[in-house]
């Protein structure tokens, strides 16, 4: 059977501008190309558990706009479930300007738009949903009093909980300690404990403050330098795959989706933080969010081989 993960998450139609550079302060500057590229943290997180073989179902919001219609239809080739992806009357869909430039890095402006309407009301018409779940998956793109409504939930249900606390805020200790599997970068890492992370080193202290708060398990990633796992029990480096970097968009939620995937296939913590690496690693050679997220067979022959196709 499938592994069945819910993801309560945000849904955004991106607009992705790549540049040589990005921009200074009142600098107007000319652009290769432009393209809408369907993302949002949620909804990447949900493609990319659903491309590595799960059965997902999103609970998420949209408007009754053009980019909602083609946010939904996008996330239904990927044979998600929608049942709880609700269209909110007279608001925009959530919106991202993306800036990537030919190094490959990015920055990002977002417009929340429905993903801000996201409500406890409609975690509580999903419970049942939640209840067939082997984990949930949540982020902070929609309100905080929603993600943790959802946690609360999954904990009663008994559901594994996955927290990707990007874009980051202040979380309390309550929270954190309804988290089984807390996945954060440096930046974050650095904000929620405080200690500024710059190496493998400063990573392991940061991780150690968010367990000692309550966490299950921390995975801080760090880009090329690889991912560092800490629990009480262990904490251990994982390397970075080299790769040819087009753009780092949907990256770190690929890392979450196929993570969790590989948790509900029965992998042990060391190994589902590498293979949602590798998944992470080909997801970076291409340009966009959901379209740069890969399919089980495309991660199953980069391992094998070590060649991206």
């Amino acid at each position: 059977m499938k592994p069945r993960i819910s993801v309560v998450g945000s849904v955004n139609m991106d607009l992705v501008f790549r540049t040589p550079r990005l921009p200074v302060l009142g600098e107007t500057l000319q652009g290769h190309e432009f393209r809408q590229i369907p993302g949002g943290k949620g909804a990447n997180q949900a493609v990319a558990a659903a491309r590595q073989g799960a059965h997902v179902d999103f609970i998420g919001a949209v408007g009754d706009d053009g980019f909602g219609e083609f946010s939904r239809s996008c996330l239904q080739k990927d044979a998600i479930a929608l049942d709880h992806l609700v269209t909110i009357a007279n608001t925009a869909t959530g919106v991202a300007g993306i800036l990537v430039e030919d190094a490959g890095d990015n920055c990002i402006v977002l417009a929340a738009g429905a993903n801000a309407r996201l409500s406890t009301a409609h975690i509580d018409a999903a419970r049942a949903t939640i209840t067939k779940s082997q984990f949930l998956i949540c982020q902070l793109e929609t309100p905080l009093p929603v993600v943790t409504h959802a946690i609360r939930i999954a904990r009663e249900l008994g559901v594994k909980v996955i927290l990707n606390t990007a874009p980051v805020c202040p979380l309390d200790d309550r929270l954190l300690a309804q988290v089984d599997y807390l996945i954060l970068n440096e930046t974050e890492a650095s904000q929620l404990s405080g200690i500024t992370v710059t190496d493998q080193a400063s990573a392991k202290h940061a991780a150690q403050n968010l367990l000692q708060r309550g966490v299950g398990a921390v995975l801080l990633t760090m880009g090329e330098n690889g991912a560092l796992i800490a629990t009480s029990a262990v904490t251990t480096h994982s390397p970075a795959m080299k790769v040819k970097v087009v753009d780092t968009t949907a990256a770190g939620d690929t890392f979450v989706g196929a993570f969790a995937v590989g948790l509900a296939n029965g992998l042990s913590l060391i190994e589902a933080t590498r293979e949602a690496q590798f998944t992470a690693a080909l997801t970076v050679t291409k340009l966009g969010a959901q379209t740069s997220i890969p399919h089980r067979a495309e991660v199953l022959q980069f391992m094998a081989t070590g060649v991206v196709a």
